[in-house]
């Protein structure tokens, strides 16, 4: 388990996407608002508000658990930056600093690591980690409703500005590159499960995440179009039954009970979008009964939408919206199936293939307990 060049590289360009993304979301917000859209940006804000919140939560949470793993006492610095909203900003200072020691100039001393107390290529990586896993949850939390809401802005107008256009590659670069980047670095940090190595793997789960994200989201617009209420009674019952099955599954990611329920309701918002294995045990059967049910409410949400008769929308572009969203489904499950057929990591294992409690696993590794793939 070492820490690379290249690892350390993938950090600068975390913090760079980190940086343009909320430069992004905050522009769109003050036009919005100089627009005279207050709606909108009073839904962007909030969006920024609660996934902020929720990073910043977790964050100081790990650092507290952290400092006193290492017999330290909590740092009230500490609470006033997260507090500030600058707990993520801290620990990418944190990251990058000990990254850059490690990947430049310790690269020497790596025959010395098994003497000392601390693997300082363990310390990094786990540092990049951590900073991964607030990335995904930011990037769920805050990215995807606001993807949704300027891809149902853009349909509803027919035509965007370039603020518009652009809020909407930078949520999508965002969470293509948080997903895979959080695959990656989750994988390198546990030693006994094998590393996502390869372009192609990389690449095929790139795009199975991001088709089927796509195909989920543009059916979201259509169903808003047909009516907000049915909608968001749909998001928030998906969600309800998310909380319900990390309940269930009972999952051991935090070491208080009150962070334990964020955690789990976070993971039931995630399940909102896209699929992840939030114990660690075979997810099969879970995935598939999950995949059957977004294959089926998205063809009901097109059929009603067909049926139905929208006067606010141009019938023009309608047909190749559907057509985009039945291809992106398509494709999502076809990427999704080679690559658990042929690429995933485990493949050849005997053991169970997403198995997160290995042998070689520490207790005290958070890493261990959380969203795996």
């Amino acid at each position: 388990m070492k820490y690379t060049k290249v690892n350390f590289m993938m950090s600068v360009l975390g913090i760079v996407i980190y940086i343009t993304d909320l430069i992004v979301d905050i522009w769109v917000s003050v036009r919005f608002f100089c627009e005279g859209q207050y709606i909108f940006g009073i839904l962007i804000v909030s969006f920024m508000f609660f996934g902020t919140l929720v990073v910043q939560c977790f964050s100081y949470s790990w650092f507290k658990a952290d400092l006193k793993k290492a017999g330290q006492e909590s740092q009230h610095c500490f609470l006033l930056l997260h507090c500030l909203q600058g707990g993520v900003f801290v620990r990418y200072w944190f990251a990058l600093k000990n990254g850059y020691h490690v990947a430049f100039k310790y690269s020497s001393k790596t025959d010395n690591f098994m003497e000392e107390q601390i693997d300082p290529h363990k310390e990094a990586i786990d540092r990049m980690t951590d900073l991964s896993m607030l990335r995904l949850f930011e990037t769920y939390l805050e990215g995807c409703p606001q993807l949704v809401l300027q891809l149902y802005i853009v349909l509803e107008h027919g035509q965007a500005n370039f603020t518009q256009y652009a809020a909407v590659m930078v949520s999508c670069c965002a969470i293509s590159c948080s997903t895979v980047d959080y695959q990656v670095a989750l994988r390198k940090s546990l030693p006994d499960k094998n590393l996502l190595n390869g372009f192609c793997p990389k690449f095929t789960y790139l795009f199975y995440k991001l088709f089927t994200l796509l195909s989920w989201m543009l059916s979201v617009v259509l169903l808003l179009f047909i009516n907000v209420k049915i909608a968001l009674f749909l998001l928030l019952f998906l969600w309800f039954l998310g909380i319900l099955w990390a309940f269930k599954k009972q999952t051991q990611f935090c070491a208080s009970i009150s962070m334990e329920f964020l955690y789990r309701v976070v993971v039931g918002f995630i399940l909102i979008f896209t699929f992840f294995n939030i114990k660690g045990q075979n997810t099969k059967y879970p995935m598939f009964y999950y995949y059957i049910v977004r294959v089926l409410v998205t063809l009901g949400i097109l059929i009603v939408f067909w049926v139905c008769s929208i006067s606010i929308f141009n019938s023009d572009y309608f047909i190749p919206i559907s057509i985009a969203i039945a291809l992106a489904l398509v494709l999502g499950i076809i990427f999704l199936t080679v690559y658990y057929g042929t690429l995933h990591p485990n493949r050849n294992e005997e053991t169970k293939p997403d198995e997160i409690d290995g042998i070689a696993a520490e207790r005290d590794c958070r890493m261990k307990y959380f969203l795996m793939e």
